[in-house]
């Protein structure tokens, strides 16, 4: 289930981000250490429809077969941004997106950037605007130096200048750059959307929120001074692709719209709050989405017994949604009935065609809580399940560790919470709990290969 965020977003940075769509590369330390330090949330049923989205756009553009991960961000801003072989998306992109069109429209732009190479290339751009720079500011200190042997200030005055105009020339080179690239993107995402029989309109739809973004800011913008083309611009560049379109007028399927509704509806209950959730439910009044949202709301805010007959209504009405067995599975656990939670789980899991690795662990957690020996024996089977699919989730790692304590598999107990480090990122711990773990176990065993191979890691800080 969605967390609520821990800080909320300063207006003016709401404006700004809306001018980051793309990619967010100035360095490439800069984008490491941003990306290991965004807000990411996990949700299997938004994972799962972003996923859907993004899908058709990977084949299209050649990616099916690339690894692209998607990755969610807790920021209430509309902005989505790659790097590496991720592509991160924040919820307030999904959120305020009215139309599946408008996400697919993004993740369209995005996967140019990836199938383009920007990234790398921005790089190279970087090495060779950095030299200029250098250059420019060794001749201008070579002037500066002159003028002050000679005593002449004009000299000197114009060495001052080099350096600066350099640094100055290097930066215009760079976001020049930029900007074409942001434009090739367009391009590319148009095609992709083509080739999938999809509209653009989602996409200008986008570009007309950022110009009114812009326009309310009340920024006066140097185009020269920011990476991407002025919204105007690109309005003007893709209206004309996009009404050349045979799909310019083709709707999303109803049932793609009733799933992105109830991931709007999720998002806003979760982590906008009661007043912006019911907004968002009275303009859906009457839908399921309104309903989900409605039972969500219910759950969150304590009303225990209304939740679950909220949710046995949606699961009446949708008997295959996995995601309201996950809600009802939820509802259960905070009532105190993990044997009952655990059944609703486990549904969730049978019925869920995305195969989340999330889903196997929440079944996991109830049967922890159930405590029994057999119950804790078909915990680690579920959580280690979940894990295979999704090897990244640190903390189910945790949960993992836990079940192990209480089954008395210590060594099993230390590798795993090693792993939780390891994929949090905090390496030397995960080195520390990895060598006690291996002094419990056969060398040469499975768990001491992977326990060494957690000593052994050396971090390249890359993404």
């Amino acid at each position: 289930m969605l967390s609520r965020p821990r800080s909320t977003i300063a207006k003016i940075a709401r404006v700004f981000a809306t001018l980051s769509l793309g990619v967010a590369v100035a360095v490439a330390s800069s984008v490491t250490a941003f990306a290991q330090s965004v807000p990411v949330v996990r949700d299997a049923e938004i994972e799962a429809l972003v996923r859907d989205y993004a899908r058709p756009i990977f084949k299209a553009a050649g990616l099916a077969n690339d690894g692209i991960d998607i990755v969610l961000v807790n920021d209430s801003s509309f902005n989505a941004f790659v790097t590496g072989r991720r592509l991160f998306i924040n919820t307030g992109a999904l959120m305020t997106a009215e139309t599946p069109n408008e996400i697919i429209g993004v993740i369209a732009h995005e996967a140019g950037h990836i199938a383009g190479g920007h990234q790398q290339k921005l790089r190279d751009q970087l090495e060779r605007a950095k030299t200029m720079a250098i250059i420019a500011t060794l001749l201008g200190a070579g002037a500066i130096v002159a003028g002050a042997t000679t005593n002449s200030r004009g000299l000197a005055g114009a060495g001052m200048g080099v350096a600066a105009g350099g640094g100055e020339m290097a930066q215009r080179s760079i976001l020049a750059y930029q900007r074409t690239e942001e434009i090739t993107a367009d391009r590319s995402a148009i095609t992709y959307l083509n080739a999938t029989g999809q509209s653009g309109m989602g996409m200008l739809k986008t570009f007309r929120r950022f110009q009114t973004a812009l326009s309310l800011s009340g920024a006066q913008i140097d185009p020269y001074r920011i990476s991407h083309p002025m919204p105007q611009e690109r309005i003007a560049n893709l209206e004309v692709l996009v009404k050349q379109s045979p799909n310019v007028d083709k709707p999303d399927p109803p049932a793609l719209q009733q799933r992105h509704d109830m991931m709007r509806v999720k998002i806003a209950v979760y982590m906008e709050g009661k007043a912006t959730a019911g907004r968002l439910m009275q303009k859906m009044r009457g839908s399921l989405a309104a309903l989900y949202g409605d039972a969500q709301s219910t759950y969150l805010y304590g009303d225990i017994a209304g939740a679950l007959a909220k949710t046995n209504a949606l699961i009446k009405a949708q008997p295959k949604n996995p995601y309201f067995q996950e809600l009802r599975g939820d509802i259960l656990m905070k009532a105190n009935k993990p044997k009952d939670a655990a059944e609703a789980y486990a549904k969730a899991v049978s019925l869920d065609p995305a195969r989340s690795g999330l889903l196997p662990v929440s079944l996991g957690q109830a049967l922890m809580a159930v405590g029994t020996p057999d119950a804790l024996k078909k915990a680690v089977v579920q959580i280690n399940n979940g894990l295979g699919r999704d090897k990244e989730n640190a903390e189910g790692y945790r949960y993992l560790a836990q079940a192990y304590g209480e089954l008395g598999d210590i060594p099993g107990a230390e590798l795993a919470t090693a792993e939780g480090h390891f994929y949090s990122g905090n390496y030397k711990d995960a080195k520390i709990f990895a060598m006690r773990a291996q002094q419990q176990m056969k060398r040469g065993e499975p768990r001491w290969i992977r326990a060494q191979d957690i000593i052994n890691y050396k971090s390249t800080s890359k993404i």
